[in-house]
């Protein structure tokens, strides 16, 4: 397919979140005289629905089929969240724009509003992550924590599900009695609205918890804040951030990326998106990534961030049940900022963190989730 001149098609999953990013790139490139078009195409990621992330292969699940697309010459560009990018990229795609970065720390969701402490002993956690996972257990080792999928909304349906449910029969019964009781004065409803009203006054994201069942009843999840805020979906569920030393982000959590084959197109993108301090944390954190090559199968915790003529790194590696780590925080020269992360991530292997990322390369193969 020939592309017009003026034009880029922009390649990006279907899903509410994917779309809400892509909107963010396609407003960007469609203000500087680009007539851009979002096509959507479903990943491997998307169609096996029954596997968690680290299980499906490389990294890259959701990002193979949108490079390819764009190998193939059907989109210009492909949008992707940056934490997904595999390391090492297809020999013809360069990352053209890195947009300006967004939070990159976690939130504890929990329907309460509870923080980590908060949760009551042996309380259930759902997370599709290892480094979420391990980082959960390395603080609160009493935590039972599950997996979970979905996209992000149907992650959070899966969390209000149960409450939903038991709110909607406490309901039921109050209309019920509120019927038994017509023309009682001294009747007092538990609820001021109608069981009508209130369900008409749910919001999407509640009413599909409502109609959902759900294997597992979840106390609180753990999800991006990026994510959440670009799908606008805060509101819905009480929201802890989750930072400090011991809950360091994934490599490039935050941060969007626009793949697209070297040449005219990629360099239109960097001039228009790319924003150089997020594009130098992005490198360093994947730099330091490749270089322990953790990949998706340990857990594993970079953040990166520019500082004057410094960029102040922390990195973290655990064991898969949290017990062991190995940590470093470091200040690397911005004007040397790729050879400074590859230098840090020497001595942290040397430290003992490729002996944890190997010990869950191995506990991979043999089945064992994190």
């Amino acid at each position: 397919m020939t592309r017009r001149p003026g034009s880029i098609r922009l390649a990006t999953r279907g899903s509410d979140l994917a779309l809400a990013q892509a909107r963010t790139v396609e407003r960007s490139l469609s203000g500087r005289r680009y007539d851009v078009e979002v096509v959507t195409v479903e990943t491997e990621g998307d169609r096996i629905t029954d596997e968690l992330i680290h299980r499906l292969g490389t990294t890259g699940a959701f990002v193979r089929a949108l490079d390819e697309r764009v190998l193939a010459g059907d989109a210009d560009a492909a949008i992707h969240s940056m934490k997904d990018v595999p390391t090492e990229m297809p020999g013809a795609l360069v990352v053209a724009g890195v947009p300006e970065r967004g939070p990159r720390e976690d939130l504890l969701l929990t329907p309460e509003g509870r923080t980590l402490s908060e949760l009551p002993e042996g309380a259930t956690v759902g997370t599709a992550s290892l480094r979420r996972g391990a980082q959960l257990l390395a603080a609160r080792p009493d935590l039972a924590v599950e997996p979970i999928r979905g996209n992000v909304d149907t992650r959070i349906e899966k969390l209000l599900a149960p409450r939903m449910d038991d709110e909607h029969e406490r309901r039921r019964e109050d209309e019920a009695e509120r019927r038994a009781n017509t023309g009682n004065e001294a009747f007092e409803p538990e609820f001021d609205r109608r069981l009508e009203e209130w369900h008409e006054g749910l919001s999407p994201l509640r009413r599909g918890a409502l109609e959902r069942e759900v294997e597992v009843e979840y106390d609180a999840l753990v999800l991006a804040r990026a994510g959440l805020e670009r799908a606008e979906l805060l509101g819905e569920v009480g929201a802890q951030s989750l930072s400090g030393p011991g809950f360091v982000p994934a490599p490039g959590q935050g941060a969007l990326c626009v793949t697209a084959v070297e040449g005219e197109v990629a360099e239109a993108i960097h001039d228009r998106l790319d924003h150089p301090r997020s594009r130098v944390e992005t490198t360093v954190e994947r730099t330091v990534l490749a270089e322990l090559g953790g990949g998706c199968v340990a857990p594993l915790g970079i953040s990166a961030r520019v500082q004057g003529s410094y960029v102040a790194t922390r990195v973290q590696v655990l064991s898969r049940d949290g017990e062991q780590q190995v940590e470093a925080t470091r200040d690397l020269p911005i004007e040397h900022h790729a050879s400074a992360a590859r230098g840090l991530a020497d001595d942290l292997a040397d430290r003992g963190a490729r002996d944890l990322i190997e010990a869950a390369k191995r506990e991979e193969v043999g089945g064992t989730d994190g």
